[in-house]
């Protein structure tokens, strides 16, 4: 259990930062900034789930998004927890880790939302009503916290699985922008040359 008695501690001042493993690093190092783009992700991921709510959105779809922000911050953790090169990413009681399962659970849900909505003929623009266009930031900013995870596990031992779930996040938000818009006159397409 998590027990924070300070909100500040100094350690931080030089610029480094610790990892749950007690190492520290940089706070500039790839690791950091990975885990600082999946927070941010987490945090847009709040400000549409809001918005969602506040506007009586489907409590299936809001609990299932609460379910994400969860894991967002255990994949925070994963990322955090540094293994060697010949060690296996097994979670165990102080290490978290990201599982298939978690993934599998995504697919699922994009499965099933992505049963009830008509093929796409166009790319479509990031907009249509404000809580689609709320979940369509928050979409982009998980797409750009997984391009941060990928240049972290160019130079370190991520798991794999973490980048995993980012890609399919991001589909699942993708999918979910398409279902809320659906209760507004559908998909913004985007007209190629439209404005010339």
């Amino acid at each position: 259990m998590v027990k924070i008695n300070k909100i500040y501690t100094r350690t931080g001042d030089d610029g480094s930062t610790g990892l749950v493993d007690g190492s520290r690093v940089s706070k500039g190092n790839a690791r950091m900034h990975a885990i600082g783009e999946v927070d941010e992700a987490n945090s847009a991921l709040g400000v549409a789930i809001a918005t969602l709510a506040n506007d009586g959105g489907n409590e299936a779809i809001l609990n299932g998004l609460c379910r994400i922000q969860n894991d967002l911050f255990d994949l925070g953790a994963d990322i955090a927890t540094p293994v060697a090169e010949d060690e296996d990413f097994v979670p165990g009681e102080m290490n978290l880790r990201i599982v298939q399962s978690q993934i599998d659970w995504l697919e699922q849900e994009i499965d099933v939302a992505n049963e009830s909505l008509e093929p796409l003929t166009s790319f479509i623009l990031p907009g249509g009503s404000v809580d689609a266009a709320s979940m369509h930031l928050a979409r982009a900013i998980t797409r750009r916290a997984e391009r941060a995870l990928v240049i972290a596990a160019q130079a370190e031992n991520i798991n794999p699985l973490a980048l995993t779930y980012l890609n399919r996040l991001s589909d699942y938000l993708f999918v979910l922008c398409r279902v809320i818009n659906r209760a507004f006159g559908g998909d913004v397409a985007w007209v190629p040359g439209g404005s010339r």
